[in-house]
């Protein structure tokens, strides 16, 4: 049993959850984490969905946000058990030809990769990758004046266009297919603006420190995060699923990792009329059908690269990719749907029994769907993999329903805590001077429905904590 007094509590042990947890941990306070769930991690979860041996990803599956972000590159993880795998290609993206583009480490070839556009690709990230290690903390933040505001607007200029307007740029299938692939994380129709910005984050952080995987799964970033936190003198509690604010311990500061709907529900009674109207209005996008596999081998992949790749988009075209997404946004389920596929046991055999494999992927579909996406999902696997069906051994499948149903901070599906479009996007959950602060003092909201977003990086979390330590505790 805990102690009856805290200086603060962070209600959920998502990455965010974590990340504010030791953040004020390390201020020298006592902290309390309360987990709803009898293990911690939100959506850094790894389990046995399909059969025994084969270790799956329940949520997140490869972390180049994680790697890279500004918060965990200063903490000790490694000394704490966690081991990053980097695949030799960080994606590939496979076109009907056979052929497939590429991301790799190397900005110089991944250009080359590209041919007619190598040029292209060079122009518009070599210098965004010499800035981004000034603005990477202001980009993964909240909107404040820029340490660096003329390299800041220089990515901005970037980031705020569609995708399908900064795809001009290219020329070659091969370029705007892979482009499509990566803003299309933005879970939105790629006309909308700012679906760059996802784009642009998450190449240039292929080039800066790669898209690994973590050894043994994604459970494992959760683990050493929590193990850290702990080393300071923290404490968790699991099975502890917070309903109503009476359940908390005496604290002076509370931080939730929930979204608006649960934050409503919670202490909704505490806000003002203005703060509970806005967190209403808040807005939820499209959720995901996902489907984990046991098989026999891997993935036979026609292309390749695809076989060195941890992450494979599955889309061909980015006309194709576009007219899926926008087709899902619009309340539909596409036929030819884009598929994000990790395959973690080509680099970590320690997920599997020999000689055996696990693949991971997802769709986007209107939120709160209940249709199954299963035979549309793998018709497109066995477009660029032909004979990958005689190859499943079991499958595990999670609609949106079932995805809110495993964590609540889902909503319909939604895995980024709110759709991240130009609306939403520095001002989530609510058009506020911070937008960490609720309307009741001492109460904060850290999770990924606050800027930056969704991913694992815990960005949302350290930034809601250092807000509580200069409001509450005058750090």
């Amino acid at each position: 049993m805990h102690k009856t007094d805290f200086d603060a509590i962070v209600v959920g042990s998502g990455p965010n959850g974590l990340a504010a947890a030791i953040t004020l941990q390390q201020a020298g306070l006592s902290v309390l984490v309360l987990e709803a769930k009898p293990t911690i991690g939100g959506g850094l979860r790894s389990a046995e969905l399909t059969l025994p041996g084969f270790v799956h990803d329940v949520c997140s599956a490869i972390h180049p946000l994680a790697i890279n972000s500004p918060f965990f590159r200063t903490l000790p993880l490694a000394d704490h058990g966690l081991t990053y795998i980097e695949p030799p290609l960080a994606a590939a993206h496979p076109f009907d030809d056979g052929t497939a583009a590429i991301l790799t480490r190397s900005l110089d070839e991944t250009a080359r990769s590209l041919g007619a556009d190598e040029s292209a690709y060079l122009n518009l990230f070599k210098t965004l990758m010499d800035q981004w290690p000034r603005i990477d903390a202001d980009v993964l933040g909240p909107l404040r004046f820029p340490s660096h505001p003329v390299d800041f607007a220089r990515f901005g200029l970037n980031a705020l266009p569609p995708s399908t307007w900064l795809a001009r740029r290219f020329k070659a299938k091969q370029a705007r297919g892979l482009w499509a692939g990566m803003a299309a994380h933005s879970i939105q129709p790629l006309s909308n603006l700012a679906t760059s910005a996802m784009g642009l984050v998450l190449m240039l952080s292929a080039h800066v420190g790669g898209w690994p995987l973590p050894k043994g799964g994604s459970q494992q970033i959760a683990n050493a995060l929590a193990s850290y936190f702990c080393s300071l003198g923290g404490q968790i509690e699991t099975n502890c699923y917070v309903t109503s604010l009476a359940q908390l311990p005496s604290a002076k500061a509370v931080l939730f990792d929930v979204t608006p709907r649960q934050l409503l529900q919670i202490a909704g009674h505490r806000f003002s009329a203005l703060y509970q109207w806005q967190l209403k209005r808040y807005r939820y996008g499209m959720g995901v059908f996902k489907i984990d596999w046991a098989l026999d081998g891997p993935v036979p992949f026609t292309a390749e690269h695809c076989h060195q790749a941890g992450t494979v988009h599955l889309g061909n075209t980015l006309e194709e990719i576009a007219a899926s997404e926008q087709w899902a946004a619009r309340g539909h389920h596409p036929e030819k749907p884009y598929v994000l596929l990790a395959q973690q046991s080509r680099f970590d055999d320690t997920r599997v029994p020999a000689g055996k494999h696990t693949a991971w992927a997802y769709c986007h579909i209107p939120n709160g769907s209940e249709v199954d996406m299963t035979e549309a999902i793998e018709k497109q696997v066995e477009r660029f993999a032909p004979g990958f069906r005689d190859r499943i051994l079991a499958r595990h499948t999670m609609n949106p329903a079932q995805m809110e149903a495993y964590n609540p901070n889902y909503i319909g599906g939604d895995i980024n805590g709110g759709i991240i479009d130009i609306g939403q996007l520095f001002t989530r959950p609510a058009l506020r001077w911070s937008p960490y602060r609720t309307s009741a003092r001492g109460l904060y909201l850290c999770s990924s429905s606050t800027p930056p977003g969704g991913g694992v990086h815990g960005m949302c979390g350290y930034h809601a904590a250092r807000r509580a330590l200069k409001d509450v505790f005058g750090r």
